[in-house]
């Protein structure tokens, strides 16, 4: 009986734990390339995409946690505004007004938005 009780107290212990932890708004601090993500949004760059295209997803995962800072439009949700922008394919980044099929580089998009000084790899 004594070792189900410490049991059942370990466990509930330890769950406490996790939850004020995640709870408490713990992150891993800032994205690789919030700068740029942020800078590319500012400027009016737009990644046309869907979830469910495997570039788009790597072009996420290009970006990591700063991805959240670009601004997506997803196709299949948006259908009338891909095709107003001319969408053909996915993704399909508008940068400037200039259409860019594919996967970009971070290094192309920040030379194609003019946020060069924004593209830090640290």
């Amino acid at each position: 009986m004594k070792t189900e009780n410490l049991f059942i107290i370990v466990f509930l212990c330890g769950a406490i734990i996790l939850m004020v932890f995640a709870s408490s708004g713990c992150s891993a601090g800032p994205g690789k390339y919030d700068g740029l993500a942020q800078c590319l949004s500012a400027k009016g760059a737009v990644m046309y995409g869907t979830e469910w295209c495997s570039h788009c997803q790597n072009q996420k995962k290009a970006f990591g946690t700063s991805f959240q800072y670009v601004v997506f439009i997803d196709c299949d949700k948006n259908a009338n505004e891909c095709l107003r922008a001319g969408v053909e394919g996915y993704p399909t980044w508008i940068v400037n007004g200039t259409k860019y099929a594919g996967e970009q580089n971070m290094y192309a998009l920040a030379k194609n938005s003019g946020c060069l000084g924004n593209l830090t790899t640290s």
